[in-house]
């Protein structure tokens, strides 16, 4: 056998990673969540001027990695809760490794074959275990605000040239086209259609829960009769609600309009048959957005951009120009994504669907809904604390018994550093909302955050 190389830079440069990689991953289950230093402190500890020579590449991986450890935070915890950010799955993270090394511009299939079919092998996985159409456009983009831009980008020109109208042309030759949402719409939607030059959406109302108001889109839609787009929502990101799709998807096709679903994280409620009465009917909308990086627990970044029409999302979307290969009548990663040249998302994607397979992710789903109904159970059972949302998905919101008493009880989390939830505010009150993301949290680490949320009530005398 051929001696390893002892002068090869990538292999020290990557032995060094590995180390310091296995370091941080098997201290995040028991490390206190919250960074131990800020950002402006993380400023300090770096180099502030550029030196004049280089480094050794082993020797930048070892500063840089020393550097920054005082300022992680612990994501991949099972107690970790905020923003609905997920873990990683062995498989998926070393799959994103590879994507790395092998550092493929998938952006056409003609030079990068491998990782192009790749990802189309995870985007008709991905379309199978959610229970969408066969045949929709799947792209790969950084995150749900870009996955919801390419749909409403889609629907925005599909309904302009429904109407008449000609997208090439610009907005400013269109006839003016309606965007309407839920009175709880999430942000990632509203900066996407801005973006998309369609404005903020106009909200047309939601119940308790944050559900669209179905009578009001009614109302809103019957207003006028030019080319409209409506937002729809898988999982409240407080409540975890999903909206009626059957009853506003029939409203909205009575009015001609696009319909597009914002499922950043509950999307994979289609994958498990026990949710059925949260995702009846939202097959039949035209677009849908999801992040894998939540759910499915793969690495950032990976949000899904999935289009019924997938001709539709190639005319908005798709790149053109003399020196860009192409296949006559074959569609081409960058044509389902605004993005010229990317890394290959959707790796990671097939690496977690595969070692999962279907009952695997069904399993994943099930486990973060019953373990976000324990850990309301456990909450609600501690005096003075009162779970607000009806928990029917993986969301959580606690609140004490006024605003101050709340907002104190999670700043005493994140100091403390067992658990990690995000502070917010719902339906006028100040909250603790838990989102539960992670593929290991179990029933330990439910029992651990209760345990945790019990002892900060009692330090700051809240029952």
């Amino acid at each position: 056998m051929d001696e390893e190389p002892q002068d090869d830079p990538y292999r020290a440069s990557l032995d060094a990673a590995h180390r310091h990689a296995l370091g941080w991953l098997d201290s995040v289950a028991e490390r206190p969540i919250r960074p131990d230093v800020d950002a402006g402190g993380m400023r300090a500890r770096l180099p502030r001027d550029l030196p004049e020579d280089g480094a050794d590449p082993v020797a930048v991986v070892d500063e840089l990695a020393e550097a920054c450890g005082p300022g992680l935070m612990a994501m991949g915890s099972p107690r970790f809760y905020g923003f609905v950010i997920g873990g990683t799955y062995p498989a998926a993270l070393a799959a994103d490794w590879l994507v790395s090394a092998w550092d493929q511009n998938t952006g056409s299939r003609q030079p990068t074959p491998a990782t192009a079919a790749v990802e189309e092998a995870a985007g008709e996985w991905l379309l199978d275990v959610l229970r969408l159409p066969a045949g929709s456009g799947v792209g790969f983009a950084t995150g749900a605000t870009v996955a919801n831009l390419s749909c409403l980008v889609t629907a925005r020109d599909a309904v302009v040239r429904a109407h008449g109208g000609d997208p090439v042309a610009g907005l400013q030759a269109a006839p003016p086209v309606r965007f309407l949402a839920g009175d709880a719409v999430h942000t990632s939607v509203v900066l996407a259609g801005r973006i998309a030059g369609l404005g903020a959406p106009r909200t047309v109302g939601a119940d308790g829960e944050g559900r669209i108001d179905v009578a009001g889109l009614r109302r809103a839609l019957a207003e006028g009769d030019g080319p409209a787009v409506v937002a729809l929502q898988a999982g409240d990101v407080h409540s975890g609600a999903f909206d009626d799709f059957a009853a506003a998807i029939a409203v909205a096709r009575d009015a001609g309009a696009w319909v597009h679903v914002d499922g950043a994280f509950g999307l994979w409620a289609a994958a498990t048959r026990r949710l059925d009465h949260l995702t009846a009917g939202l097959a039949d909308a035209d677009s849908w957005a999801t992040d894998a990086h939540k759910t499915l627990n793969v690495p950032y970044d990976c949000g899904v951009a999935i289009v019924r029409d997938e001709a539709a999302m190639a005319a908005s979307l798709g790149a053109h120009a003399s020196y860009l290969p192409a296949v006559a009548n074959v569609w081409d990663p960058y044509d389902r994504v605004p993005e010229l040249s990317r890394r290959a998302r959707g790796v990671p994607v097939w690496a977690a669907l595969r070692a999962l397979g279907r009952r695997g992710v069904e399993g994943l789903v099930d486990g973060l809904v019953e373990a976000a109904a324990g850990l309301a159970e456990g909450l609600r059972a501690i005096g003075g604390l009162e779970v607000l949302n009806d928990v029917v998905f993986t969301q959580v919101c606690l609140a004490a018994r006024d605003d101050a008493g709340t907002a104190a009880l999670g700043e005493w989390l994140r100091d403390e550093g067992t658990v990690w939830a995000s502070s917010s505010a719902w339906r006028g009150r100040t909250v603790v909302r838990f989102a539960v993301s992670n593929h290991g949290t179990d029933h330990e680490a439910v029992r651990r955050t209760i345990d945790a949320v019990a002892r900060g009530a009692d330090a700051l005398g809240l029952r």
